[in-house]
């Protein structure tokens, strides 16, 4: 299997560019790329900023690694022999709510749609600058060690009972970061909870799409609202369809 830790020590070339980071607290990072000179290169960029890298050269092999369990983040590419990404982002979504970061070298959006209807919480188009490929890999850990802030007193944030917002059938847990419709207990995925949180604070609000990517996806420059909407569809399936309401032309409103 491919999935050893020692991408670092294949010597392959990193950029100069690339500057000497502050290394995370012990993040586990999955990596299955089939390009041989990207996988190294990316893992030992990655390993320069201080993530520990296990690497799998085909989706199998990557399930495989996955299965044996303890990362904090998955990179996926979407075009991989024997499993390809788009079906191995769902078998992991089979069990597991981890960050998953899908790699496309198109960007004609077949690849984009797919991995997000398969729970994917974020894309890249490759080739991708290494600044960029980090950024959105903090992004994504901070939204999966999301505490949201206290809530407002405002008349526009529901009554609350202790940390517990609730929505008709639907009750969010602030504390617990626990989502439930009808007392059942709903999983999400930490964008999508991201997400759901960001609605709740603002129930009858138009909140726009570059919004959105700002506050929720953290991006600091115009990005493809395909995310926005593809999370969206995937939370109303979760929560229901009435729950999320689309205002064309501006964004979505959270109904009370």
């Amino acid at each position: 299997m491919s999935g050893t830790r020692s991408a670092a020590r294949t010597g392959a070339p990193v950029s100069s560019s690339v500057p000497s980071p502050v290394a995370p607290d012990s993040v586990r990072v999955l990596l299955v790329e089939d390009d041989d000179l990207m996988r190294r290169s990316f893992a030992v960029a990655l390993e320069r900023y201080g993530y520990e890298v296990a690497v799998a050269a085909d989706g199998l092999a990557g399930l495989e690694a996955f299965r044996e369990g303890g990362f904090d983040l998955l990179i996926l590419d979407v075009m991989l022999p024997g499993l390809d990404g788009i079906g191995l982002c769902r078998r992991v979504r089979e069990s597991s709510l981890v960050p998953v970061l899908m790699m496309s070298a198109r960007g004609d959006g077949l690849d984009v749609v797919a991995g997000l209807e398969a729970g994917a919480d974020d894309y890249v188009v490759k080739p991708v600058d290494t600044y960029v490929l980090v950024a959105r890999i903090r992004s994504l850990l901070r939204r999966a060690t999301y505490t949201p802030p206290a809530p407002s007193t405002t008349p526009e944030v529901p009554d609350t009972q202790g940390e517990l917002l609730s929505f008709g059938e639907l009750s969010i847990d602030t504390d617990g970061l626990e989502v439930f419709v009808s007392g059942a207990p709903v999983a999400l995925t930490p964008t999508e909870l991201k997400l759901l949180l960001e609605f709740a604070a603002h129930p009858g609000v138009v909140l726009e799409r570059h919004t959105l990517l700002r506050d929720v996806w953290e991006y600091g420059w115009d990005g493809d609202s395909r995310v926005v909407d593809l999370c969206v569809q995937r939370l109303r399936k979760k929560l229901g369809r009435d729950r999320i309401e689309t205002v064309r032309g501006f964004g979505y409103k959270f109904r009370r």
